[in-house]
């Protein structure tokens, strides 16, 4: 038989002092519960003993025999238990002399069985809640061990000038995995292989974010640039090159403006800097106010707003998921055809919800799961102005609040973007 280590002992004796904790709380438990059930079994047989001598009298009078000038008291008169007895008595007048020895080894019999039953079950049970104990234990036993074996491990020289060696190789372009060759080392190999990926991951991720940025904003740069040269060549003297350029330079200024501002939000959401406050706010109302908006400013298309249920209330930054909404509600104008519908609706199924659904171009299934990432648009998207970030900092939002999209979109038929928040809501 192997001989246990140390630190197995020391695991032993930790799950041996929490059982015994668990038994002392158990036991604790079981008095207490035993001593309810001698109390109450008590209190029901004077009542009982009562009510027989009484009869009707006993409940409407309960007031007057608990307060009034009844007495109660136990006495043995001196005689021993056997002659234990309860009397009711009103001034010199006894109205209960009964022997409760009887009753009182009864009841002492049943909490006596009680206890038993309480010790089988503790008894039957110890191994198995040890057994459960050790189990849960046995994570932490294994981390010490493993902590016990790599302390023992002789780490040469040459083991180290081996990590050293290749620490000062890893770069995030990486993507071969390292191989230390030395099997004392691969818990730390493997350790380096995991960091590894994700820091490809992270750059991947960056290069990517930098490029896709990159090259939105040098379009509007080349068409500003583009303008600024025709209008240095030939719009001081011709009016209607002067106003097409100064146009042209303005939408470009404004798209690059709002596409800062949009670089600018994510960068702080990912450095946790985008302040929200949270408060109860109703639904019904934030979608009104889109709705009421959309009319406003957009006359192409035909809006609709239904209220599939009473107001339905969510702790919620109300801003932020207003610019939510108007993003959605945007994306749907820009991929609607003019004169066709578009529907704002707010609900609660499996939890409290707000919708916008229109009548668009669809998109295809792979772009359905693209559609939040930074900078992503469908190949049929592109003619139409953008910046590739709005679903981005959509989703941001609604991760923030504990929500999720549900998406239904038919290429020609339209899109259906749900956004469902966890049940949290005040009908």
């Amino acid at each position: 038989m192997a001989k246990k280590s140390p630190e197995q002992k020391n695991m032993s004796s930790i799950a041996l002092r929490l059982q015994g904790q668990l038994v002392r709380t158990k036991m604790g438990l079981f008095f207490a519960a035993n001593l309810f059930l001698f109390i109450a079994l008590s209190f029901l047989w004077i009542f009982k003993l009562e009510y027989d001598e009484f009869g009707n009298e006993l409940i409407p009078n309960i007031n007057k025999m608990m307060y009034g000038d009844i007495q109660r008291n136990f006495t043995t008169r001196g005689e021993g238990l056997k002659n234990l007895t309860y009397v009711v008595s009103s001034g010199d007048k006894v109205l209960i002399n009964e022997n409760v020895f009887i009753p009182f080894i009864v009841i002492c019999s049943l909490v006596f069985v009680a206890i038993l039953f309480q010790l089988l079950n503790l008894l039957l049970s110890y191994y198995g809640e040890y057994k459960r104990i050790k189990k849960t234990l046995k994570p932490i036993n294994d981390m010490a061990l493993r902590a016990d074996e790599i302390s023992r491990m002789s780490f040469d020289e040459a083991k180290f000038h081996t990590i050293e060696n290749a620490i000062e190789h890893i770069s995030p372009e990486q993507t071969t995995e390292l191989s230390l060759g030395d099997s004392d080392l691969q818990g730390i190999e493997a350790a380096m292989n995991n960091m590894l990926t994700r820091m490809h991951d992270t750059y991947l991720q960056q290069a990517r974010f930098v490029n896709d940025a990159s090259h939105e904003l040098r379009t509007p740069i080349s068409v500003i640039q583009g303008y600024a040269n025709m209008l240095d060549r030939w719009g001081k003297e011709d009016e209607e090159i002067l106003d097409e350029s100064i146009a042209a330079i303005k939408n470009e200024s404004d798209h690059m403006h709002h596409l800062v501002e949009q670089l600018l939000f994510l960068a702080r959401g990912d450095a946790g800097r985008n302040t929200m406050t949270f408060e109860s706010v109703c639904l019904n109302d934030i979608m009104r106010e889109i709705y009421e908006e959309s009319l406003m400013i957009d006359e192409d298309h035909i809006y609709r707003f239904l209220e599939k249920t009473e107001n339905v209330h969510l702790n919620a930054d109300a801003s932020m998921i207003k610019q939510a909404m108007r993003i959605l509600v945007d994306n749907a104008a820009k991929y609607t055809q003019k004169g066709d519908e578009i529907i704002l609706s707010v609900g609660y199924e499996e939890g409290p919800y707000i919708q916008v659904q229109d009548s668009g171009i669809g998109m295809e299934e792979v772009d359905v799961k693209h559609m939040f990432e930074r900078f992503y648009r469908a190949d049929d998207t592109r003619k139409v102005q953008g910046t590739g970030l709005g679903l981005s900092i959509a989703k941001w939002i609604v991760d923030k609040h504990n929500g999720h999209f549900q998406i239904t979109s038919r290429k020609e038929i339209g899109t259906r973007i749900r956004i469902i928040f966890d049940n949290n809501s005040e009908n």
